[in-house]
This record gives structure tokens, C-alpha cells and sequence, in this order.
């Protein structure tokens, strides 16, 4: 049997579209989260612990701080900054903390995922200490206050004022004992 021009065609088309599919699905996620870590883009902030400023540089300024929490619609959890807004000083470290709740009666595992407004100032926005690095296990019905100790860098553009940092919370659906094995 003899093969056709069209079946040659058709089969190099299905293989670019696995090919380009795989490269979206499996390459350009993880290069995106560099880009993002690196420049701040879509307001991501540090995914890791920074040293503390040696106070040797701070600004002559004050800026706000807002915090804000979301919770994701499917999750059982109640999820809130002890303070709203916070009057700070770049170059020096502040810590504040926010307070999660698992509402379900079973246990459950939290993700706090960060954001800054405006993104142009996400790169200037240091964590040394979050609850958002680890997922966060929690009994049924358990409370926990978790710490954020934070500074913002003193050559944040003069043109910014006020930085909301906002972290979304969800369910990992992870079995918190098969989490504490790993």
C-alpha cells in the first residue's frame, strides 16, 4: 500500500502540534516563574527568604502598605491580615502577620500565593520570613497566625506611594500526611 502526500502531511502537522503542545505545557511555565522572580512581572515577589537590610540605607520617606487576603472560592478557609495598612520605612524590617482558619473538620493543607500592586514595585518588595514559602498544615478546624517579616528596598521609584501586597489562599488538596513523608 502505497502512501499518500496527504497522510505524510497530516502526520508531520499531528507531530509539530504534540510537539508545540509539550513545549507550552512542560517548558514554558517554569521559564515564565523565572522571568516573573527575576523582573517582578505580574506583581510576583521573592518565592524565597532574602537577608535582612543591615540598616545602614534607609529613605527619607514613608510609604503605605496595604494587605489584603483572598481566599479561593472552593476552599474551606477563612484567611485575614491582623493589620490592613502599615505606614513603613524603606530599608528598615517590619513583620506583621495574618491569621488562617481551616473551616472543614478534616484536616487540610494551605497555600498563600503573592502578589504586589503596583508590579513595578513587586522587585523592591523583600520577604525574609512568609507563611507563603511552605504550605501550611492544619488539623480540622485549626487556627494559626503566620508571619510575614518584610522591608522594602530604599530606592523604590519615588513615583510609588503605596504597595498592596495581596496573597490568594487555597486548598492544595494534598493529604497532610503524605506531605509531612516528603
Amino acid at each position: 500500500m502505497k502512501s499518500s502526500p496527504h497522510m505524510f502531511l497530516v502526520g508531520k502537522l499531528a507531530t509539530l502540534s504534540i510537539a508545540m503542545f509539550a513545549f507550552g505545557y512542560v517548558v514554558m511555565p517554569p521559564l515564565y516563574n523565572v522571568i516573573c522572580d527575576i523582573t517582578g512581572l505580574n506583581g510576583r515577589t521573592n518565592s524565597a527568604a532574602v537577608a535582612a537590610p543591615d540598616g545602614s540605607v534607609i529613605s527619607d520617606r514613608t510609604i503605605t502598605v496595604e494587605f489584603v487576603s483572598v481566599i479561593n472560592s472552593s476552599a474551606a478557609w477563612s484567611f485575614k491580615p491582623v493589620v490592613q495598612t502599615m505606614e513603613v520605612v524603606p530599608g528598615k524590617t517590619y513583620t506583621t502577620n495574618y491569621i488562617a482558619k481551616n473551616l472543614s473538620s478534616g484536616p487540610a493543607v494551605g497555600q498563600a500565593v503573592p502578589s504586589v500592586a503596583p508590579s513595578s514595585a513587586a522587585k523592591y518588595f523583600n520577604k525574609i520570613e512568609c507563611f507563603c514559602f511552605t504550605k501550611q498544615e492544619f488539623a480540622g478546624r485549626a487556627e494559626k497566625e503566620m508571619p510575614l517579616i518584610f522591608f522594602v528596598e530604599p530606592d523604590l521609584p519615588r513615583s510609588i506611594d503605596t504597595i498592596t501586597l495581596s496573597y490568594t489562599y487555597f486548598n492544595t488538596g494534598e493529604d497532610p500526611e503524605n506531605l509531612s513523608d516528603s
